[in-house]
């Protein structure tokens, strides 16, 4: 999950994944190690990541889940653009087009 800046509101980009085991050794990796297969697919995660201009600095957690980031998100009018398995391209940006006629029209309460 990355969190980005619009502008006018913040949105939380966040992918689900599978932690997988690396298929050989990584000593060359200078950071903690982690593998992990995006959901539902890696080209249909990277394109719907880079349409929602998800950030380049991201955190990989275990610890929580996408009812936890989602009532995050309710709790401080913060987006949430959710890739998940049932993802499609078409589908996640028909839901960005809703979450910005959402936000615009909320902020001119």
């Amino acid at each position: 999950m990355g969190l980005c800046d619009l502008g006018d509101r913040f949105r939380l980009v966040a992918n689900t994944i599978e932690v997988v085991e690396p298929d050989r050794a990584l000593p060359r990796l200078p950071v903690a190690c982690a593998v992990w297969a995006p959901r539902p697919d890696l080209p249909t995660s990277a394109e719907c990541w880079l349409t929602a201009g998800g950030p380049h600095h991201t955190v990989l957690s275990t610890a929580v889940d996408v009812d936890m980031l989602d009532m995050f998100a309710s709790m401080t009018s913060v987006e949430l653009a959710l890739i998940d398995g049932g993802t499609t391209v078409r589908s996640f940006v028909g839901d960005l087009r809703l979450n910005d006629l959402h936000f615009s029209l909320d902020r001119r309460r």
